[in-house]
């Protein structure tokens, strides 16, 4: 597992019952449902593209690099949301996800 960034990990340090409320979160809807760890990894990167959100997408796209997805999974999740988001959009996610696959090698 990669190194958590700072900014999450100081904010845990501060607010640690937050912390551990959100970690407990995640475990339980991890754990609701049949789908495996790497297909949720992938499901939680295209929402993060589809949501615009930067770090999130860096995030969920180091998250499913650890879960053991490859990058052309990682760039085929983003190239999928174009007929969803629009190609401006998918463009934008497909660079966040560019970034963690650049930044892993």
């Amino acid at each position: 597992m990669r190194k958590l960034p700072n900014r999450f990990t100081n904010f845990v340090e501060t607010y640690p019952a937050v912390g551990t409320a959100y970690r407990e979160l995640s475990e339980a809807a991890s754990g609701a449902g049949p789908i495996d760890k790497k297909t949720q990894s992938l499901v939680k990167l295209g929402i993060a593209i589809a949501s615009e959100l930067e770090g999130g997408t860096h995030s969920a796209a180091r998250k499913a690099l650890d879960a053991g997805c490859t990058a052309e999974e990682l760039r085929h999740v983003a190239i999928l949301a174009v007929t969803t988001i629009g190609f401006p959009t998918m463009m934008k996610g497909l660079s966040w996800v560019d970034d963690v696959i650049s930044g892993a090698k």
